[in-house]
């Protein structure tokens, strides 16, 4: 008879061990964080061993944590794979985790496409607005910077380079808009936090100041594209979201600069899964489109 440890604490354990908290692991399995930390004192009683370093809020997998995680969390996946194989039930339901802009500007536009091509794959979009955490407790896919976490694989999308654009309305003459007199015209600021204003970085990055009177700001980049199409000033944007616009004439690339962040969207999602039917039908559309 083999001697197992006990089952429903190891679940526990590798849940927190991959999401780093135990609240986030609390809520992941619907149970309470006390719940969670009475299963992992099981599990480190059970082997002897500590098997997280505690610093206040800070959890911390020790040497022999880490050894019973990799291993856990490989035989979860095998498992959950069992699962799907023995019940003939390939997940044709994928939840994506994008970033809101990258979704409104680009994805969704031409997400008919994709249904046309693989019409049984449904595609559930979850918002973010930050690197999220890769784990399938978030979604099963994701389009997000570069993370380079152990167990994932990335395909790079895009580039960011920002364009300066508006509105054919909004300067008569936008063709003669230039390094000479771009300072009369009206600014529209994104305010990316931590990052920064989107056109001081412009400046820093040109050597060119900023003397316009007019600069209105945003906290997020669809807006500014947005009000550079209702006609209401300049907007650095990155050219492949507003390549439709500029096509469309909603938007106009002014002969200005561009500037390139070092920002990279990747399609992100778990080296194991990369077969599964839908997220490979996914994958390779995505590759096309990019």
């Amino acid at each position: 008879m083999r001697k197992l440890p006990p089952l429903r604490a190891l679940q526990v354990f590798e849940t927190a061990a991959r999401q780093q908290h135990f609240s986030k692991a609390a809520a992941e399995l619907c149970i309470t964080q006390s719940a969670v930390s009475h299963q992992v004192r099981v599990l480190e009683e059970y082997f002897g061993e500590q098997l997280f370093d505690r610093q206040g809020r800070k959890l911390q997998l020790t040497p022999k944590g880490q050894s019973l995680f990799i291993e856990l969390e490989r035989i979860f996946n095998e498992l959950s794979d069992l699962n799907l194989k023995i019940r003939d039930t390939p997940n044709q339901q994928l939840c994506l985790a994008v970033y809101s802009s990258f979704a409104v500007k680009w994805l969704i536009p031409r997400l008919a496409d994709f249904r046309r091509q693989y019409p049984s794959v449904k595609i559930r979009l979850e918002m973010i607005t930050q690197d999220p955490d890769l784990s399938t407790s978030t979604a099963d896919i994701f389009i997000a910077g570069k993370l380079n976490q152990r167990g994932y694989w990335q395909q790079l999308l895009h580039k960011e380079r920002l364009i300066p654009v508006c509105s054919p309305s909004f300067y008569p003459k936008w063709r003669d808009i230039n390094l000479s007199n771009f300072q009369q015209q009206a600014l529209l600021i994104v305010d990316e936090g931590p990052l920064g204003l989107d056109w001081h970085k412009w400046s820093s990055a040109h050597q060119i100041p900023l003397n316009n009177e007019q600069q209105h700001i945003f906290s997020h980049i669809v807006m500014a594209i947005e009000a550079a199409i209702a006609g209401q000033g300049l907007a650095l944007a990155p050219d492949f979201m507003v390549a439709g616009d500029i096509s469309t004439g909603r938007l106009v690339a002014v002969n200005l600069p561009d500037v390139h962040t070092g920002f990279e969207f990747s399609f992100i999602c778990k080296q194991r899964r990369l077969t599964e039917p839908a997220i490979a039908a996914f994958s390779s559309w995505l590759k096309s489109q990019a």
